[in-house]
Order: structure tokens, then C-alpha cells, then sequence
């Protein structure tokens, strides 16, 4: 990380640690350093899913506008832009996962192929399986809104999609 990264990203967990540490004082939990590490590396997961969000709707936007302006896929260009957008979304995601969240330490390796593979299968499980699932347990069963019901999935998505990643994406090999 460059110098501004890293005042930032002290910042960050500067303020997140004390909020952890208090929520675990209030419940009567010890706050270790291993769960202090695995928080902050959920921190820096969910930081990159926002990023990965960003720019995820900013590559469908720009698909979707590119291919209405040059006159082409009529009528399929909104599921083009959405599968142009899921690999380059998923793409960035796996660098900054690689390089910030799941970082390798010394006398580790991976494969880097073998883990690009792996988050896009992971990225597909929760975006498109587990989500659908849940959306029509949310809407249909529970009578949860459609708007609501993709904020409660991002409950169970988000910390799903980190075990997958940080257990089996990126699981380094010794």
C-alpha cells in the first residue's frame, strides 16, 4: 500500500477495532488478536465488495449506453451489459482480494489461475444461486418487499461469499 492507503487504512481500523472492542465488552466476549486479524480482513472484504459494486453498475451503465449508441443486441444488450459487468466486476474483485484482503504470507503460494477460477465460481454460488434462492424465500414465502429483500440478502451473501474466498478461493498452499 502507498503511503495515503496506509494513513487510511489506520484509520479505519483504528475506528473499527474500537467498535469491535466495545461490542465484544458489552456481550462478554475476549477480543483476541486472531478475531481482531480475521474482522479487519472482513473490513477490507467488504470495502472491495462496495468498490466492487461501483464498479460493477458503472460497467453495465457504460455497456448498456455503448451498445444502444452503436445500434447493436437489440433487445439483449441489458443481459450483455450484465454478464460484461459480472466478469469485469469479478475480475476487479479478485485483484484487490488478492493484493489487500488474502494477502500471502511468507512461504505460502497459490495459484493464482487456480484462484481466479475458484472466485468466479464463488462470486457465481452467492450472486446468482444463493441470491435467487433467497429472494424468493424473502418475497414469496416471508411477503418481504423486492426492494427490501436484496438488503437482508447482502446479510447472508456478503459473509457467505467471504468464508468461500477466504477458505477455498484463496486458500494458500504450502
Amino acid at each position: 500500500m502507498n503511503k495515503e492507503s496506509n494513513i487510511i487504512w489506520n484509520i479505519i481500523e483504528i475506528i473499527t477495532g474500537a467498535v469491535f472492542r466495545f461490542l465484544f465488552k458489552i456481550v462478554g466476549k475476549e477480543y483476541t488478536d486472531s478475531i481482531h486479524e480475521t474482522l479487519m480482513q472482513f473490513v477490507k472484504f467488504g470495502i472491495v465488495g462496495v468498490s466492487n459494486t461501483v464498479i460493477s453498475y458503472l460497467l453495465y451503465t457504460f455497456s448498456l449506453l455503448a451498445m444502444r449508441v452503436l445500434g447493436i443486441f437489440a433487445g439483449y444488450d441489458y443481459l450483455i451489459a450484465t454478464v460484461i459487468a459480472f466478469v469485469l466486476s469479478v475480475l476487479w474483485s479478485f485483484y484487490w482480494n488478492n493484493k489487500m484482503v488474502f494477502v500471502i504470507e511468507e512461504g505460502q503460494s497459490r495459484n493464482i489461475w487456480k484462484a481466479l477460477v475458484k472466485t468466479y465460481i464463488s462470486y457465481s454460488f452467492t450472486g446468482l444461486f444463493l441470491n435467487s434462492i433467497l429472494m424468493v424465500l424473502w418475497v414469496q414465502v416471508f411477503h418481504v418487499s423486492e426492494f427490501i429483500a436484496p438488503i437482508i440478502n447482502l446479510l447472508i451473501s456478503v459473509p457467505v461469499n467471504f468464508i468461500i474466498n477466504k477458505f477455498w478461493a484463496f486458500k494458500a498452499e504450502k
